[in-house]
């Protein structure tokens, strides 16, 4: 039997790669309020560990009001960006006044892993770490812009863009883990669950 994961995610790419590694994990969206979460943190506190405790936020959550006896994930992702932090834009114009900056530029993609074992009912255990990878955008013509973001497909993502999806075209490149650019990193993730004394590969069916 494999170890059931919970993924405190509503983001189908990130269940999508989990799938496509033979993991089928169980999926609660957890409700954090992630401008407090935000606002609860230090001052001068970077991108890296900002993801990183929305993550821990989420899965904590799951944990606490859904899933007090699972193995738990939680992710959430963010682009770096000319020193600012950028997550989803939520509607067509910030997106193409967003990419209207990016073109031709480069950022980092931070995705936060945070790990919650609370199997058998025992007290939970908890790790996590960032992926963070630098993204080369392509130098998008005001045409390509606009087509893209008529998708719909970068008004609900972080950084609005994708790698994996309609938006791959627009990436020229990435120095880091493909999958943290999608939204949750394989090789990350294994590391998070040896802590535990989980192989991978007992996720899988």
């Amino acid at each position: 039997m494999p170890v059931p994961l919970v993924l405190a995610s509503q983001s189908p790419a990130r269940l999508s790669t989990l799938r496509s590694a033979g993991v089928e994990p169980r999926v609660i969206v957890s409700h954090v309020d992630e401008d407090a979460v935000l606002a609860s943190l230090p001052d001068g506190t970077g991108p890296a560990d900002a993801v990183l405790a929305l993550a821990r936020a989420k899965a904590e959550e799951v944990v606490a009001k859904h899933a007090p006896n699972a193995l738990v994930l939680g992710c959430d992702s963010m682009l770096e960006f000319g020193g600012e932090i950028l997550g989803k834009p939520g509607n067509a114009g910030t997106a193409i006044v967003r990419w209207r900056q990016m073109r031709g530029s480069t950022g980092v993609l931070h995705t936060g892993h945070w790990l919650v074992d609370a199997r058998n009912g025992r007290a939970a255990k908890q790790t996590g770490a960032t992926s963070s990878t630098t993204v080369h955008f392509a130098d998008l013509t005001d045409e390509e812009i606009s087509a893209y973001v008529a998708t719909g497909e970068p008004l609900n993502v972080a950084g609005a863009f994708t790698v994996d999806g309609l938006g791959g075209p627009y990436v020229e490149a990435i120095d880091g883990d493909y999958h943290g650019v999608v939204g949750v990193s394989l090789p990350l993730l294994r590391h998070l669950l040896s802590e535990f004394g989980v192989a991978f590969h007992d996720l899988r069916a």
